[in-house]
């Protein structure tokens, strides 16, 4: 008789505790402040970010209004990442003086494993480290590389995931190139 009301006393214990493990799940789920999925329309989240070179130098989306901007997301693991960083540079040389600025966000790592890689290219557009993971949070990034294009309205034009061409990229810029007047 000991034996079978400890069981029991066992099974409602452990019975207790999922089923409060099963409402704090509902409750937390219920209660969570939703985040919103960033979508093409939408305003882009304004953000600021140090210059990897000159420290002084702050890069704001804000800073950049009436200019198309090729926001790309990268490591310095990314396989196609680095095969897509010469290409922007590429790009990016032909297009700054058409009122496109390229700014390319590394996904918190440290400042020398990200200097050493950007060298190792020679690529030559601003980059700036997401230390908090902030900036790709509010654009929602998950997988790398991701681009967003922004439009120099400020809006969002095209979410990319994945690598792209140099032929992509050109036809990317020139879809967020300012109307010449």
């Amino acid at each position: 008789m000991d034996k079978k009301k400890k069981r029991s006393i066992t099974r409602g214990v452990v019975l207790i505790v999922l089923l409060a493990a099963i409402v704090y799940t509902v409750y937390t789920s219920a209660t969570k402040e939703k985040v919103e999925v960033l979508q093409v329309g939408d305003k882009a989240p304004d953000f600021e970010l140090v210059d990897l070179y000159e420290g002084d130098l702050k890069h704001r989306l804000s800073d950049y209004e009436g200019k198309g901007i090729f926001l790309n997301f990268w490591g310095t693991w990314c396989k196609p990442c680095k095969k897509e960083m010469p290409a922007m540079s590429n790009q990016y040389a032909i297009y700054k003086d058409q009122g496109v600025e390229v700014l390319a966000v590394n996904i918190a790592q440290s400042e020398f494993e990200v200097k050493r890689f950007i060298e190792s290219l020679d690529v030559h557009f601003p980059v700036a480290i997401d230390q908090t993971k902030s900036v790709m949070t509010a654009y929602n990034v998950d997988l790398l590389p991701a681009t967003i294009l922004i439009n120099p309205e400020g809006n969002v034009e095209k979410i990319i995931t994945g690598e792209m061409s140099e032929q992509q990229i050109a036809s990317y810029m020139e879809s967020i190139k300012p109307e010449q007047e």
